[in-house]
C-alpha cells in the first residue's frame, strides 16, 4: 500500500435520541444559517424539534430553505450573502448530502472574496470557513464526514466537486429515526450511491490492501444483505440504523487509507444530471456496471474478487473472465431487483447529448485512476449505458 496520512475532525454522534446534543454543540456560537431543502424536514416534525433547540438558546437564526436535490451554484450565492448580512458565525445543514454539500460550499464562499464556483475550476482553494454541523436525514452521501462537495452550475449546466480540509463538518448528528419517513426512491438511491463510493476505492492498482479490501467487501455485503428487507419494512430502525453507519463510512476516508480510488464513474454521472437534472443514485446506478465492463481487462482478478467475495460466484470450472462478469452481472441485478434504474431509458434520455455530456465530463481531461479515460470511453459507456 502507499504511504499515507489520516485526519478526520469530525466528531460523529450516532444512534437514536441524539439530537438533544445540538445544543452543547453549538454552545461557543452566537448567530446560525440553518440550511435545509424543500420541506420534507417540516412534515416529519424535525425542523420543530432543531428550532426548538436553537431558540431555546436564543441564538439569533437565519434560514436558507429550498436547496435542490443537486444544489445549485445560486442557491450557494444567496446563503453566502446571508452569512455576511447576518454576521453568521455558524452554518446548520439538517437533511441529506445536497443539503450539506450547500452549506460546506457557502461555509467556505463566505469567507472567500472572489466566487465560491472558482473552487469548482480548480481556480482557486479554500483558506478557511465557517465552521459547519449537521443532522443528517439519509443515508447515502457520506458528506456528513469529510471535505467533499459538489455544487451543480445550472447557468452552465456544470455539475462539478471540489475538496478542501476546510470544509468538514465540525459535528454530524446521525439519528437513524430521521431516516425512516424517505421514500422507497430515496432509500434505494442513497443505497446504490453507498456502493458507488465503495466501489470508487476498491478499484484501484494497490498492492498488500487485505484490511482495506476487507472494510470494503464488508460495507458491501452489509448493504446487499440489508437492503432488500429494508425495502419491505422502511420504518424498520435496526436496518436503517446499519444503512446509515455504511453511508458514513463508506466514503469518511478510511476505505481509502494508502490507495488511490478510481472517480471516473462519479464524473461520468455528474456530467449527465448536469445536463438532465436526473438523481446522482439512479445515475450511478444505470452506469457503474457499464464502467465496469468497459474497465474489466484493466484487472480482471480485482472483479474476480468482488465477485467471489461480495456476490458469492461459485468460481470452479469458470475462467476469471467469466467469474468476473457473472459479478457484474449480480450487482446489475441486485441494484434491479431493488427498483434502481438500469438504462438512461429509463429518464427518457436519448442520444441527441452524448456528446455534449461528454465534453462535459472531459472538463479538465483524462481522468480515473484505475484506468485513465479519454473522450472515447467516456461516449462508449454512455452508448453503452442507453
Amino acid at each position: 500500500m502507499q504511504a499515507f496520512q489520516f485526519h478526520n475532525p469530525t466528531k460523529l454522534i450516532f444512534g437514536k435520541g441524539q439530537l438533544p446534543h445540538l445544543k452543547q454543540e453549538l454552545s461557543a456560537y452566537s448567530s446560525v444559517l440553518l440550511v435545509y431543502g424543500g420541506g420534507s424536514i417540516k412534515r416529519n416534525g424535525l425542523y420543530t424539534q432543531v428550532t426548538d433547540i436553537l431558540n431555546g438558546m436564543e441564538l439569533r437564526v437565519t434560514e436558507l430553505a429550498g436547496v435542490e436535490p443537486n444544489p445549485r451554484l445560486s442557491t450557494v450565492h444567496k446563503g453566502v450573502d446571508l452569512c455576511r448580512a447576518q454576521q453568521v458565525d455558524f452554518i446548520l445543514a439538517v437533511g441529506g448530502g445536497s443539503v450539506i454539500d450547500c452549506a460546506k460550499a457557502i461555509a467556505v464562499g463566505a469567507k472567500y472574496d472572489g466566487d465560491m464556483w472558482d473552487f469548482c475550476l480548480r481556480k482557486a482553494a479554500p483558506q478557511t470557513g465557517l465552521p459547519l454541523g449537521t443532522v443528517l436525514t439519509i443515508a447515502a452521501t457520506g458528506s456528513e464526514m469529510n471535505g467533499a462537495s459538489v455544487i451543480t452550475n445550472w447557468e452552465t449546466n456544470e455539475k462539478l466537486g471540489w475538496w478542501s480540509p476546510h470544509a468538514y463538518p465540525k459535528f454530524s448528528i446521525l439519528d437513524p429515526a430521521f431516516t425512516t419517513t424517505l421514500p422507497e426512491n430515496q432509500t434505494v438511491y442513497g443505497m446504490v450511491d453507498i456502493m458507488s463510493h465503495v466501489f470508487e476505492n476498491y478499484f484501484h492498482h494497490g498492492t498488500n490492501t487485505l484490511v482495506q479490501d476487507g472494510w470494503s467487501e464488508t460495507l458491501l455485503k452489509s448493504v446487499v444483505r440489508t437492503a432488500p428487507e429494508l425495502i419491505k419494512d422502511l420504518d424498520n430502525m435496526e436496518l436503517r440504523e446499519t444503512i446509515l453507519l455504511s453511508g458514513t463510512l463508506a466514503l469518511n476516508g478510511m476505505p481509502s487509507m494508502g490507495v488511490s480510488g478510481d472517480w471516473a464513474t462519479h464524473n461520468i454521472e455528474h456530467a449527465v444530471s448536469a445536463v438532465y437534472d436526473i438523481p446522482h443514485g439512479g445515475g450511478l446506478a444505470i452506469l457503474f456496471p457499464n464502467w465496469m465492463k468497459h474497465t474489466l481487462s484493466e484487472n480482471v482478478g480485482r472483479y474476480k474478487q468482488l465477485a467471489v467475495n461480495v456476490f458469492n460466484i461459485d468460481s470452479a470450472g469458470r475462467s476469471d473472465e467469466e467469474v468476473a462478469l457473472a459479478g457484474i452481472e449480480a450487482l446489475r441485478s441486485f441494484w434491479t431487483s431493488i427498483g434502481a434504474p438500469s438504462r438512461l431509458a429509463d429518464y427518457d434520455i436519448d442520444d441527441s447529448k452524448l456528446e455534449e455530456m461528454a465534453d462535459k465530463a472531459m472538463l479538465f481531461g483524462p481522468f480515473g485512476n484505475f484506468k485513465k479515460l479519454d473522450r472515447k470511453d467516456v461516449l462508449a459507456i454512455y452508448r453503452a449505458s442507453l
